[in-house]
């Protein structure tokens, strides 16, 4: 039996393949709404209080985050273009903060300081949060997150 926050990610995903069929090529890449004022407003409230105290009030991550730490645990990655979460479909990024890094990559085992959030945040409150952090990226860095929401199938309608 599905939880109810994996049941909502799949309805999301069922919403999606059937506005392909409705709307064709007018769908937009992804969940997060970077270019909406009130969403993204909400995000960096949410980010400040949940997620800046590891990732940085700046978003540039803890130093040397690609080398793991003495205890094996990798350190908080940045979420500016510098970052690799512009690589990640809004439907990965999602489940990550909602199940933690390790269950959503399939490794229960993976070593990370990050708690699973599913428990704190609402999918709405995770988006938000995405959406403000993509906000911040430049044109060129949205472009390429959007091509890996095409290429990982994560649509929504036009002015959702």
């Amino acid at each position: 039996m599905l939880g109810w926050g994996t049941a909502f990610v799949v309805g999301l995903v069922i919403v999606a393949a059937i506005g392909w069929r409705i709307y064709g090529d007018g769908l937009q890449p992804g969940f997060f709404l970077p270019d909406d004022m009130n969403v993204v407003a909400r995000g960096r409230v949410l980010y400040a209080e949940n997620c800046a105290a590891c990732h940085g009030a700046d978003r540039r991550g803890e130093p040397d985050w690609q080398t793991a730490k003495s205890d094996g645990r990798m350190p908080a990655p940045p979420h500016d273009g510098s970052g690799h979460t512009w690589q990640h479909s809004d439907l990965a990024l999602l489940e990550v903060v909602k199940f933690g890094p390790g269950v959503a990559a399939g490794r229960k085992d993976a070593a990370s300081d990050m708690p699973a959030f599913g428990d704190r945040l609402s999918d709405e409150e995770i988006i938000a949060i995405y959406s403000f952090i993509k906000s911040r990226w430049t044109i060129d860095i949205r472009k390429r997150h959007d091509e890996a929401n095409r290429k990982a199938g994560c649509w929504r309608a036009p002015d959702s």
